[in-house]
């Protein structure tokens, strides 16, 4: 099975091209940029591919409260143009969206049912995404996930490693609690969702794909020194002390029971995952 991926150069992108090797067709920016939505259905409207993958984003959470109108044409108005596209030529179109798209009220995971109610423009964006994938008619699966990481790009992992080489002691938001995903996880998800979808278009619908257990910001900045080997002390602060442009969920527990349930893929360890981030990044200790 052959797999057209949107993105070329994020976390997910990569680990696609890496698992998928000569089954995965990836565009870059100069391929298909997404603020042309017509260029990016041209693409599909063409292509060989038995599927599509939407790995591509506007991801800039801060800058987008300023570029709403960028933001919402890459994450909203382009994935609707491509599952209008791949619904036109029946191929299975898996899209990745993300924890954002809720509130982050209280302390038990969300359902895939639960009400959305974004926080700021990025959020706001990625839901207006999911609407426009939805009402394309054909069979797809919208993934949202969280706290996504891996050896590639900038994330949570590599900045913590960068910093506690460099310092004694890190001050991490300790009231903001999720499950790190490593963006492997997602990419073998995806290519099974998409396998899945092709053989049984029922399937069709949106699902929750994130790493357990849940933990705060802190805590997950502590397992990655320990499994580093680095001595660097974590000091707990509340987001308050750390204000940003955009407001982050404090909430993103995800609930995975139906990702389970209709496609058979087991919750990612994040655990499992930050091992074999490390080993790639030749920072595990020894």
């Amino acid at each position: 099975m052959k797999f057209l991926v949107f993105g070329e150069s994020g976390q997910v992108a990569r680990e696609l091209q890496r698992l998928g090797r000569d089954t995965v067709i990836a565009l870059s920016r100069a391929n298909a940029d997404l603020s042309n939505t017509e260029a990016c259905a041209a693409v599909i409207a063409t292509t060989d591919a038995d599927a599509v993958i939407n790995a591509a984003a506007y991801t800039a959470v801060d800058r987008a409260e300023e570029e709403e109108g960028l933001a919402l044409r890459i994450n909203g108005i382009a994935p609707g143009a491509m599952a209008l596209a791949a619904a036109a030529r029946g191929l299975p179109f898996v899209h990745i969206s993300t924890d954002y798209v809720f509130d982050g009220s209280g302390d038990q995971p969300f359902g895939v049912a639960d009400a959305t109610g974004p926080l700021g423009a990025y959020g706001r964006t990625k839901l207006a995404g999911e609407k426009a994938v939805r009402a394309a008619g054909g069979a797809y699966a919208i993934f949202r996930t969280s706290w996504v990481v891996s050896s590639h790009g900038n994330n949570f992992v590599k900045t913590m490693l960068r910093l506690g080489a460099e310092r004694d002691a890190l001050n991490i938001v300790a009231d903001q609690i999720g499950g790190p995903t490593p963006a492997a996880a997602i990419a073998r998800s995806c290519f099974a969702t998409a396998r899945q979808l092709r053989d049984d278009p029922s399937k069709t619908g949106t699902y929750h794909l994130s790493g357990g257990s849940e933990l705060s910001w802190a805590d997950f900045a502590r397992a990655i020194f320990e499994v580093s080997g680095i001595d660097c002390t974590v000091n707990d602060i509340p987001s308050s002390t750390y204000p940003t442009p955009a407001k982050r969920p404090l909430n993103s527990r995800l609930d995975n029971s139906r990702t389970q349930e209709i496609f058979g893929l087991a919750r990612p360890d994040w655990r499992e995952g930050l091992n074999d981030i490390l080993k790639d990044l030749g920072a595990l200790a020894s």
